[in-house]
C-alpha cells in the first residue's frame, strides 16, 4: 500500500541503524507461512515480532491499525523496489540520515492526509 522509513529513536535502537524501512499491507494479504514469530522490540500496545530463531525483526501490527500490517520491507523479495514514499518522525531523525522520501513527516502523516498519500503512491507503481 506505501513505503516507509521511520526515524524515531525505538525504530533506531530495534534495527542499530538510522531508521527503519517498511512496507504497509492489509492485514488480510498478510500470513506466516513458517515458524511462529515472539512479540519482542519495545513493549506496548504496539506489538513488534521478532523471528524466535534470529531475533530479526519483522513486522509490527500497529495500534489501533487492525487492518494492517506494517512489514520490514527488508524481509521481502527484491527489497531494492521498496524504496521510502514517506518518512516520518524526522523530528528525531540523525542529521546525516537521508532515505529520498518523497514525503517528509514530523511524526505520523495526519490522518485525513493518509487516503491522498495512499492514491500517489498507488499511482507510482502503476
Amino acid at each position: 500500500m506505501i513505503t516507509m522509513a521511520c526515524h524515531c529513536t525505538g525504530c533506531q535502537q530495534m534495527t542499530s541503524s538510522a531508521f527503519s524501512l517498511s512496507s504497509l499491507f492489509p492485514s488480510a494479504a498478510f500470513s506466516i507461512t513458517s515458524g511462529e514469530p515472539v512479540i519482542g522490540g519495545l513493549h506496548g500496545s504496539t506489538c513488534h515480532f521478532f523471528c524466535g530463531h534470529c531475533m530479526s525483526w519483522l513486522f509490527t501490527r500497529p495500534e489501533g491499525m487492525d487492518d494492517f500490517v506494517n512489514v520490514r520491507s527488508t524481509m521481502l523479495e527484491d527489497s531494492r523496489t521498496y524504496k521510502p514514499f514517506i518518512e516520518t518522525y524526522t523530528d528525531e531523525k540523525l542529521e546525516w540520515a537521508f532515505t529520498g522520501a518523497v514525503h517528509s513527516f514530523c511524526k505520523f502523516p495526519p490522518e485525513q492526509k493518509f487516503p491522498e498519500l495512499l492514491q500517489e503512491y498507488a499511482q507510482k507503481q502503476e
